[in-house]
């Protein structure tokens, strides 16, 4: 297995990958050209945030995003995991593992992260297992949207 952050070779699979996540986690159906939109769009502005990919075999076979959020109590940035998608093939193999190692490393290799922070819908267990066993445990803030 190799980790690598993602290039714009990878924008397919990622669309992919979202599309699937979407489906799996929530039930919903992204906008295709909106999304390709928006991944082509953080594939071109590292100041935004990267991809993780992990390969194996040359292979996606899972996949993580990675965008900042300044902390001026700490200054430094939160590191928030968005998009996770481990395909169904490569499951329970310890790929989400090691793409939250590299993101670990590459934020200390930055100068360090205030925090790593993700957020996961509220009925899916065997996601919060998986991050819990991380050692990521549930934050004391309650997301409010709009």
């Amino acid at each position: 297995m190799h980790i690598r952050k993602g290039e714009k070779s990878d924008l397919q699979q990622l669309v992919a990958f979202n599309l699937a996540m979407a489906k799996e986690t929530e039930g919903r159906e992204l906008d295709i050209e909106l999304l390709t939109q928006g991944v082509n769009r953080l594939l071109d502005s590292p100041e935004k945030g990267f991809y993780l990919v992990a390969d194996i075999d040359g292979v996606m076979a899972g996949s993580l995003m990675v965008t900042f959020e300044w902390s001026d109590w700490q200054a430094k940035d939160y590191s928030w995991i968005q998009s996770v998608y481990i395909h169904p093939d490569h499951r329970r193999k310890g790929i989400y593992k090691k793409l939250y190692q590299a993101v670990k490393d590459t934020a200390e290799a930055a100068g360090g992260a205030a925090s790593f922070r993700l957020y996961v819908e509220q009925d899916n267990q065997a996601a919060q297992l998986t991050y819990e066993s991380m050692g990521m445990q549930p934050s004391h803030y309650v997301l409010f949207e709009e």
